[in-house]
């Protein structure tokens, strides 16, 4: 399943998928096969884009519209 609030919130940031892919890293394939949901996001993973975008991870997965994190 892909996923595109993170695919969009690269965008609309205009980063590209191999700077994100060295923040995290792996390769920009790999970081690929996460945006379109070939390959499982760990948390790791999540923990760090959530992070690095300062979102929720239910943003990132799709899970809510809103970006914000809760308290």
């Amino acid at each position: 399943m892909p996923f595109k609030n993170l695919r969009a919130i690269r965008e609309d940031r205009d980063i590209k998928q191999k700077d994100i892919a060295k923040i995290l890293n792996v390769s920009q394939n790999t970081y690929s096969q996460y945006e379109t949901g070939v390959i499982s996001l760990t948390a790791e993973v999540l923990i760090k884009l959530a992070d690095h975008y300062h979102v929720s991870i239910d943003y990132l997965l799709d899970r809510t519209n809103n970006p914000h994190m809760q308290k």
